[in-house]
Formats: structure tokens, sequence, C-alpha cells
């Protein structure tokens, strides 16, 4: 009967050679999370437009997205594509699209917290559209969706373990890789997910810090 056991001193030993993934790992999720913002974003303002059709377009790519699984979609762009893309691509390429449909849902339902009498305000200082979404009401909607991009930040930095699977060299990979020598993965599996939870644990520290930052500034959001 095999019993699982944790050989510290491999762990120890391992910490180094896992960590030279971390550039892949964190590569990956802010690549991923800065452009799923953008699209995200941009398919909320969009959603404004009084354009039924692109309304429909948008609705589906969120629901298609959000309901398909992020290792579907990395197989898909990897080995379903007439053109392969480099491993890397298209890593980010899936979970930067997978992000944008929950972070254009965020930040959808932020507009909508905003008070309709903001958008009043704007237009009524003679300020268009886009000149009302820059300067009053994203500014207001950006401090109601820092906890939820928080969770994304955590989503995408976990997430990107599923990059190993298609021969990525984040920290899992090179877990993996240690565990295949050794025949030892639960050490090996034990020491990822102590760095993932630290990686998860600076980020939520930086969520506390900005939303402090914006409630000393603004005041305190209800």
């Amino acid at each position: 009967m095999y019993i699982p056991t944790l050989d510290l001193s491999l762990m120890i030993d391992s910490v180094g050679f896992v960590l030279s993934g971390l550039i892949y790992t964190l590569g990956i999720s802010l690549a991923a999370f800065v452009l799923g913002n953008l699209i995200g974003l941009s398919l909320t303002i969009l959603g404004l437009l009084p354009n039924k059709g692109l309304k429909v377009i948008i609705r589906f790519y969120i629901s298609f997205l959000r309901g398909v699984p992020a290792l579907v979609l990395l197989f898909l762009l990897y080995f379903g594509l007439p053109y392969q893309l480099p491993a890397l691509v298209a890593a980010i390429l899936c979970f930067s699209l997978t992000s944008s449909a929950f972070i254009g849902e965020i930040y959808r339902g932020a507009l909508a917290g905003v008070d309709p009498g903001q958008w009043d305000a704007a237009y009524a200082l003679g300020q268009t559209f886009p000149q009302a979404i820059r300067w009053v009401i994203l500014p207001q909607a950006f401090r109601l969706t820092i906890p939820a991009l928080s969770n994304v930040a955590m989503d995408l930095v976990k997430g990107t373990s599923l990059a190993a699977m298609i021969t990525v060299p984040d920290i899992f990979q090179k877990a993996k890789i240690i565990g295949g020598r050794t025949f030892d993965y639960m050490s090996m599996y034990v020491l990822v997910a102590v760095i993932y939870w630290l990686l998860c644990l600076a980020i939520g520290n930086g969520q506390t810090r900005l939303e402090n930052y914006f409630n000393r500034r603004f005041g305190e959001v209800r």
C-alpha cells in the first residue's frame, strides 16, 4: 500500500528550479490580465451603444467564453488551428479571451452601479459619450471593480498551471519534471501549491492597499 509522504529536503532543494518557471507564470498572468481588461472594457463600452446586433454578438461572446473550460480553449488554440501557435502565445491568448468574458461582466455591473444622474451631469456639462465614460463614469466604476478584478487575477495565476499541458515551462511544469525524476510527485505538488498560495496572498495584499488608497482619496465606497 502506497503511503504518501513529504520529503522536506527535496522540496527545499527544488525551490530554485521550480521558481525558475515563475517568469512564465507571472508573465502569462500579467499579459492575460492586461489584455483581458482591454477586451472586457471594450466589450462593456460597445455594449452601451444602441446597436442590437452588436449587443447580441457581445452577449454570445461572453456567454460562450464563460461556458467553455479554459483547458478546452487552450487545446483548441494549440492543437486545433491550421497553423500551430507557439505554446506561450496560445496560453496568453487563451487566458486573455477567457478572462475578458468575466472582466466584461465585472465592468458592466460596475457601470450599472454608477448613479444614472452622473451621465446627465456629464452631458449637461457638454461632454460627449467618450468623454463622459473616460472622465466621469469609469473613475467611479473602477473603484467598484477592485475586489472582483483581484479574484480574476488570482484565478489567472492559478489557471496558468494549465499551460504546463502544452509544455510551457511554468512553475507547475518545473515541479512535474522533478516529480518525474524522483517519483515523488506529492512533495512537488505540495511545494507548488504553497508557491501559488503565496502569490495569491500577494495579490490579496495589493487589493487591500488599492482599496485603502481609493478610500483615502475619494471616501469609502458604500
